[in-house]
């Protein structure tokens, strides 16, 4: 990898459509393909939580692109907090990320296998032949990306051209067999309103995650200042869309009984409209889908403790790159834990297991958000005691917004989830003491 610049040179270098490719293929994946089963229970509140999302995600969005205009550094939310609180809180934030990162990298190959399932009985025949399958495509995509930065990107790009296309045709298609009745009653929770979309916040979130990716292999982009909020707030814009569009025309053709079942949702409803054929040609759409999305969270998930290495908070190991340039070390030790934990959900159903590891992704990522919404006002505030005059008014509303969002999500991901992702970000602490003991910092600090 390169170092942190202003604009790589390189040929190889990320491009506007690549990186809208990393950040769109990243979101549109797992998340829009099953993620209506792990809704079903909501009923039609869960649309109340996806405007709620797509609102919140967005205002994190223009957090990061406004973050990445004044400092395109490789680490993203890591990079971001270090700046602006130091390398305790920096150190956190990766930790925390990088955690999301990998358990997103299991989750969606638990949810890739779902599709796999409709197209080939085996794949799913049992929770091992389960388990198996996706640790299969893992350790194959671990093996493209340890080729290199560039080839990761071709497959991103041309996996994210081939998912689109099964989501357009259910979107623009689904809606002329919609059926109102299938959203009655409108809160089938029992409890309030307020609490069931609360409680979709967390789980729409995650068909949101990956808003965040342009920003993190940012040594690798050409022309980062301009380029990296580009593609962030284009690839918001267009995952968005499609999920509002197209998650609604599949709770409207698919029965709530069904749906809260179903291992391939999209499928589903394809052959609800086309016939059995149809359905296997979208399942394969959406097992490439995930495919493209496991690609790109692979390599998400070695680029975050590479930046955090180079800053001598991680072991050296992380930033140590192999002859083809890539964080092998990385790479191999993230999938290892993806690994580990498909292994150790294994016994649970699907859509239980899926709902599970993505609670947790999600909540791990939601950590880095907050931070960074402080990041971005810590850093505006800064500049303005220095003399800047950028309008604190506006930084105000954006930030706070975004930051709103965040506790409310974190709220919403339940009291088991919050729990374990507290211990497990709680663990990080000795891990940095240790770091800092065997690679002290030049001021003492």
């Amino acid at each position: 990898m390169a170092t942190p610049n202003q604009g790589n040179p390189r040929a190889e270098a990320l491009g506007l459509w690549t990186l809208t490719a990393l950040v769109v293929g990243n979101m549109i994946g797992s998340g829009v393909f099953l993620l209506p089963a792990s809704l079903a229970p909501y009923g039609g509140a869960s649309f109340l939580g996806w405007v709620v999302t797509a609102g919140g995600s967005m205002a994190i969005g223009l957090v990061f692109a406004r973050l990445a205009r004044r400092m395109p550094a490789a680490g993203g939310p890591y990079a971001y907090t270090r700046e602006a609180f130091g390398d305790f809180a920096g150190f956190l934030v990766g930790w925390g990320y990088w955690i999301s990162s990998w358990s997103a990298v299991a989750a969606i190959a638990v949810a890739m296998v779902g599709y796999l399932g409709a197209l080939v009985p085996a794949a799913t025949a049992s929770p091992v032949a389960a388990a198996a399958s996706a640790i299969v495509a893992i350790v194959l995509l671990t093996a493209v990306n340890v080729a290199g930065v560039r080839q990761a990107g071709i497959v991103q790009l041309a996996t994210t051209v081939i998912k689109i296309l099964p989501l357009l045709a259910v979107a623009l298609f689904g809606l002329s067999r919609f059926e109102v009745s299938h959203f009655q009653p409108f809160n089938p929770t029992g409890g309030s309103l307020f609490a069931a979309v609360q409680g979709c916040l967390a789980l729409t979130l995650w068909a949101f995650l990956g808003l965040e990716a342009a920003t993190v292999p940012a040594g690798d982009v050409r022309d980062a200042r301009r380029t990296i909020p580009r593609a962030t707030l284009l690839g918001i814009g267009i995952a968005a869309t499609l999920y509002i569009v197209a998650t609604g025309a599949v709770m409207g053709m698919v029965p709530h009984e069904v749906l809260a079942t179903s291992t391939a949702p999209f499928a589903d409803a394809a052959r609800v409209l086309w016939g059995s054929g149809a359905g296997s040609l979208v399942a394969l759409g959406a097992f490439v889908s995930c495919f493209g999305a496991l690609n790109g969270w692979i390599l998400i998930a070695s680029q975050v403790p590479m930046a955090i290495a180079r800053h001598g908070l991680f072991p050296p190991s992380f930033a140590r790159l192999s002859p083809r340039g890539t964080p092998a070390f990385g790479l191999l030790l993230s999938s290892t834990l993806a690994c580990l934990l498909v292994i150790a959900n294994y016994t649970k159903a699907l859509v239980a297991m899926f709902t599970g590891m993505i609670l947790l992704s999600t909540l791990a990522s939601l950590i880095p958000f907050v931070f960074c919404a402080m990041a971005d006002l810590q850093i505006v505030v800064r500049e303005r005691t220095r003399g800047g005059r950028e309008p604190l008014g506006r930084t105000f509303g954006i930030t706070g917004i975004a930051f709103g969002y965040g506790l409310l999500a974190t709220a919403g991901a339940g009291q088991e989830t919050v729990f374990w992702g507290f211990l497990t970000l709680l663990c990080g602490i000795p891990f940095f003491i240790l770091t800092r003991w065997r690679n002290p910092p030049a001021n003492g600090v």
